[in-house]
């Protein structure tokens, strides 16, 4: 129920992972969303305590605040960047993705054209959702 299924956004909050990858490049850039019935409805950018072009993981106060958003009923959609390698989950993704029922966001910045896809990964099951942008 919680999981987003397929992701809505707009083209700003898409626009805002990019520009954050972007931002954080070399290394992985993360933050985390905010929805509700599948709408992406707030972008927060988080800081990534590892500093690494090889990894990433939420710092403690945005992992506080997306499990308060998750109790509260809201979906949470966790993104991360791939600076030079695609928009697909690593095998490092798969084995840290310890909520099965969040989405998680990857920008791409491999081909200098950026790419944001979206991904269910539970008990090392990678599934793509669909994302969709709206105006």
């Amino acid at each position: 129920m919680r999981n987003l299924g397929s992701v809505r956004m707009t083209g700003e909050q898409w626009n805002a992972l990019v520009q954050h990858a972007r931002d954080e490049a070399p290394n992985e850039c993360c933050g985390y969303v905010r929805a509700a019935d599948g709408v992406v409805q707030e972008v927060v950018r988080a800081e990534n305590p590892r500093r690494s072009p090889y990894g990433y993981e939420l710092d403690s106060k945005s992992l506080l605040a997306t499990n308060e958003l998750d109790d509260e009923g809201f979906q949470v959609g966790i993104y991360h960047s791939h600076p030079r390698s695609p928009a697909e989950p690593s095998q490092t993704d798969i084995n840290l993705a310890h909520y099965p029922h969040w989405t998680y966001l990857i920008v791409s910045l491999q081909d200098g054209e950026p790419v944001v896809r979206a991904w269910r990964i539970a008990d090392r099951e990678v599934t793509e959702e669909e994302l969709l942008l709206e105006p």
